[in-house]
Formats: structure tokens, sequence, C-alpha cells
């Protein structure tokens, strides 16, 4: 039997591949056994919870914090416009190919410089390298493709 500090790990490592939190890998797991709709629903609702917790992260000033939630809050949205579309969704290289879908569809080439901007918050959270002002930067680009990526979801 695992032990629950091994589960924890495991969780941890998964998640880690797939450069979501194991949160968002969790309620990823948790949503496959549902209909295609209810889990564009659990996305979405993963979504604003993200959204919200990132943004009292970055009032208390933790930005490595408010950087993953941030990202975690991009890809809750990939999850959800994927899953309208049947599309693979499980892995870092699966939302790169999303934002490159949504590109290829619109034409708006926003959507991959702000995807890249997201991506540096990503990387914020394991490396903590941004100051405020940079963070700011990136954060108003961010939810700048939020607002894009939220008028790809119909359902």
């Amino acid at each position: 039997m695992i032990k629950m500090r091994e589960l924890l790990r495991l969780i941890d490592e998964e998640s880690r591949k797939r450069g979501i939190s194991p949160e968002l890998f969790l309620a990823d797991l948790l949503a496959q056994g549902s209909d295609p709709k209810e889990r564009v629903g659990v996305y979405l609702r993963l979504y604003e919870e993200l959204l919200r917790e990132s943004e009292e992260e970055y009032a208390k000033g933790d930005l490595v914090q408010a950087s993953e939630k941030l990202w975690d809050s991009v890809v809750s949205l990939l999850n959800a416009i994927a899953e309208t579309r049947g599309w693979e969704h499980h892995s870092h290289r699966d939302y790169d190919i999303i934002i490159e879908n949504l590109f290829r569809e619109t034409g708006d080439k926003e959507l991959v410089l702000y995807f890249g901007m997201a991506e540096r918050l990503h990387a914020n959270f394991y490396h903590n390298f941004m100051s405020k002002e940079t963070f700011e930067l990136h954060r108003d680009y961010v939810l700048k493709l939020i607002n894009k990526l939220r008028g790809f979801i119909k359902y």
C-alpha cells in the first residue's frame, strides 16, 4: 500500500511533468470521469478560483505564488477550450499546441505573445527572478490573454 507521503510525492512529480500545479492535476483526474460539459464547468470554476487566489497572493506581495496561480488560471481556461474542441490538454506541450491552433484559426498574434508572458510567470514560480515591476508587466498581458481566451469558450 502506498503511504500518504509517497502519494503526495507522486502527485507532485506528475504535476511538474505536466507543467501544472498539483491542484490542477488532481482536478484533471477528477474531471476525467464526467461528461465534457461538466468538465468544462469544472475548469471554468477552477479558473475563477485560481484567478482570485492569484489576486490575493499579489495583494500580499507573494509574487511567486501569484505567478503560479495566474499561470494555472490560464491553463484551466485552455483545458476548458480544449474540452469544447476535443483537443488534448494534458501537458505543457498540449497548451502550446492549443495556443498555436487558436493563432492559426484567428491570426491573432497577441495570443502567442501573451501566452509567452504567461509561461514566464510559470518560470518565475520555479526560479523567483521577477521584480514587482516585471511581474506587473507580465500580469497585465496575461490578464489580456485571459480575456481573449474566455471568448473561445462556448458551452
